[in-house]
């Protein structure tokens, strides 16, 4: 089987893009797989590490208000679509896949209008922009929710297929040179990071100075320069970023995220008591309706980015870390709303649309 997959922009698509080459892989020995990302996002970089054969394309995201700019962008998607329909034809692929970000839109229209098999998989509760445009093109859309709306000929609940205790990352807290006694609080805003949260960051991260516990802020490349002057104690780590968060999410007590729907699954397949700050600058505020999904059954706390202070991020914390009965309830919770086998999924639905 040849399988080309494209996602890219953030680790939200990513990561769900590897899972996905992952089981591929494992149950097909023979597949050929070749990853379509950007010539300047963050897959670029990630990609080619795990030895899967990777071509960026030029390409850039429409910019919601009027703007000149989004000529350059429509000329980038016709370039983009002309190249990806010789590549098609080149290493004719039984089914090509897109798992998210504007990089998918040339690919899987050239994979439509070449009549290959073609799949997209949503991560949110929310359709994107791109997967709506594409949702009216491709044979199956497979969701993450169950109540995700959608337009399509076919559509499958698969899950996310990061949704996946992963047991064969190797990794120890000495790694980030973090206690092995003292609980540990991860706080990630996406794989981007965001400059807001970054900024009330500055202010908010010495007050964890002399805590009994371990914070562990992972700001986001752009922003870690700006931590570099802050006077933290040694229970407190900042880092720019880490490759693959789920290698230390096991030894996570509790997590501070946004709502992005890869970070959701992960928090539920290993159980993370979390805090959720939803951003509002996503398309149909898709983080909040995330958030909610937790929060409604009382598997997640919620604080909306506009209340975020010291105060309150502090509380919330310690009322994870210290009330045991609350946070065995919100582990019962999260593990009713696991989904297991989601690559499993998505591979009998690749099977079943090419008969292989």
């Amino acid at each position: 089987m040849k399988v080309i997959i494209s996602a890219g922009g953030t680790g939200g698509h990513i990561y769900p893009a590897l899972s996905i080459i992952k089981e591929l892989k494992t149950k097909n020995k023979e597949c050929e797989i070749l990853y379509i990302g950007t010539t300047d996002r963050m897959e670029k970089d990630i990609v080619p590490k795990y030895n899967i054969p990777y071509y960026g394309i030029k390409i850039r995201g429409f910019d919601r208000k009027v703007s000149l700019k989004n000529i350059d962008t429509i000329k980038c998607l016709l370039i983009s679509y002309l190249k990806v329909k010789k590549i098609i034809k080149n290493f004719k692929p039984d089914i090509v896949i897109g798992v998210g970000g504007y990089v998918t839109a040339p690919v899987l229209y050239a994979a439509a209008k070449c009549k290959v098999k073609t799949i997209i998989h949503e991560q949110n509760s929310v359709l994107g922009m791109t997967n709506k445009f594409l949702s009216k093109y491709v044979d199956a859309v497979a969701i993450s929710f169950p109540d995700t709306s959608v337009n399509a000929r076919k559509i499958v609940y698969t899950g996310n297929p990061c949704a996946e205790v992963d047991t064969s990352l190797k990794f120890d807290k000495s790694e980030l040179k973090l206690s092995k006694n003292k609980k540990l609080v991860l706080i990630v805003m996406g794989s981007l990071g965001s400059k807001v949260i970054s900024d009330k960051m500055k202010e908010i991260l010495p007050k964890f100075n002399d805590k009994n516990y371990e914070i562990l802020f992972i700001t986001g490349k752009s922003y870690y320069d700006e931590f570099k002057s802050l006077k933290l104690n040694s229970n407190i780590f900042v880092i720019p970023f880490l490759d693959n968060l789920k290698k230390i999410l096991k030894y996570v007590d509790v997590m501070v995220s946004r709502a992005g729907a890869t970070t959701i699954s992960e928090i539920i397949a290993y159980k993370i008591p979390s805090i959720l700050i939803p951003s509002p600058h996503v398309t149909d505020n898709h983080q909040y309706k995330n958030a909610l999904n937790l929060f409604d059954k009382n598997a997640s706390l919620l604080i909306e980015e506009k209340n975020l202070n010291s105060d309150i991020l502090i509380k919330n914390i310690e009322y994870l870390l210290y009330d045991k009965i609350s946070v065995l309830k919100m582990k019962d919770n999260l593990k009713s709303m696991q989904i297991k086998g989601s690559a499993s999924k998505i591979y009998n639905l690749i099977i079943e649309l090419t008969g292989e």
